[in-house]
């Protein structure tokens, strides 16, 4: 085996794509921190009770456990920073009021999320805490929108759906633990053999709700059809409502999927999905987790969304990249001058070293330092 290879979906970042990523980062924290949003940076590894609490099982077989050599007890490498930030407001920050957090940095994964998925996202987010209305929501999903169009992702669109309608019908249908899990696997995989099957023993109106929500996917004017197919349970009409207002935000398209249970263990209201033209796998996922907090014994309302820099690197155009000037290798100090002024100015300056001709091609020059009349000037390579 050779040693320098990797491991399955394990890869090094290149430039230049390495400086597209980087860019992107710095540009979508730019943007957080102008809407409001704490940068907060949690450690990589965390002991598996505080790093798995509240997220159920939907993250223990994806982290990457082992053993604390100074106490012997079982750590995690984090596969989301989402529960993270949300011990940081329950414990650390304990604020009353609303608090705007936002992160970035890689997460491990014990296996990938799709076929051509990295193990080692490079996740940024921005999550609210202490607010449970709409309006939170509302504001999350368009601080998304602003952060796809910052990156210059287009034809993106967002599908959107809500936890609770599937979990009153389970409950007040009398679905047990056992046959409620079966079903969400079955919804989960849009397996509807499977959902007949186990929704056989259900009463008719609890079966029948079941089954249509396959069906009640589209545009906005799904939400008229769920009324129609779905009990007229509390719980449904409020999840129908914030749908529709969600549904409105006229930024980018919306599309409603009420069996869309993503996160179900941990999400407690809306959960959306965004997709872009050329990548498979989604590039924006989030929710309402209410419950997060309560399992950090400190019940505090939370949303928010997190994205992979590298899928949004992939969706965004490529662009030219910022060209360089090439600059010789001499000990003059008005060079050295020259130099600095334009580094300080942001311009890339690449110090030809000697003896190594190719040099000047890495990065690219499209311009050069040179002395004209005893000032060193910058000109345009041919």
């Amino acid at each position: 085996m050779r040693n320098w290879l990797l491991p399955e979906n394990v890869e090094d970042i290149l430039p230049p794509l390495a400086q597209r990523i980087d860019a992107m980062r710095a540009r979508l924290l730019g943007l957080f921190r102008v809407h409001g949003y704490e940068l907060v940076i949690p450690p990589m590894l965390e002991y598996m009770e505080s790093l798995l609490t509240g997220t159920g099982h939907d993250l223990d077989l994806r982290t990457f456990k082992l053993v604390d050599q100074l106490s012997g007890r079982m750590m995690g490498v984090r596969a989301d920073i989402t529960p993270q930030v949300a011990r940081i407001d329950a414990h650390l920050l304990n604020r009353k009021g609303v608090t705007r957090l936002c992160y970035a940095g890689s997460v491990l994964l014990t296996r990938p999320r799709g076929l051509d998925s990295t193990r080692e996202p490079l996740q940024i987010g921005a999550e609210i805490y202490g607010h449970a209305g709409i309006e939170s929501d509302l504001e999350i999903q368009q601080l998304l929108a602003d952060a796809l169009a910052a990156c210059g992702v287009s034809g993106a669109r967002l599908d959107i759906g809500h936890v609770a309608v599937f979990r009153a019908i389970c409950r007040r249908g009398g679905v047990g633990v056992e046959l409620e899990s079966e079903l969400y696997e079955a919804l989960q995989a849009k397996d509807l053999p499977a959902l007949r099957t186990a929704t056989e023993s259900l009463p008719k109106a609890t079966r029948g709700a079941l089954l249509a929500l396959p069906e009640l996917y589209g545009d906005a004017a799904v939400l008229d059809r769920a009324r129609r197919a779905l009990p007229r349970y509390p719980e449904i009409d409020r999840a129908l409502r914030d749908l529709k207002t969600l549904s409105k935000n006229g930024r980018i398209p919306v599309s409603v999927d009420l069996a869309d249970l993503r996160g179900y263990h941990y999400h407690s209201g809306v959960v959306f999905a965004a997709y872009a033209p050329g990548v498979a796998n989604a590039i924006a996922l989030g929710g309402r987790y209410d419950e997060v907090g309560k399992a950090f014994g400190r019940a505090r309302p939370a949303t928010g969304f997190s994205m992979d820099l590298r899928d949004l690197a992939r969706a965004a155009p490529e662009g030219n990249g910022a060209a360089a000037i090439r600059a010789p290798h001499s000990s003059d100090l008005g060079l050295a001058t020259a130099i600095r002024k334009l580094r300080e100015a942001g311009e890339i300056v690449v110090v030809r070293l000697p003896g190594h001709a190719s040099e000047a091609l890495v990065p690219e020059c499209d311009r050069e330092l040179a002395k004209r009349s005893g000032k060193w000037v910058v000109k345009r390579l041919k």
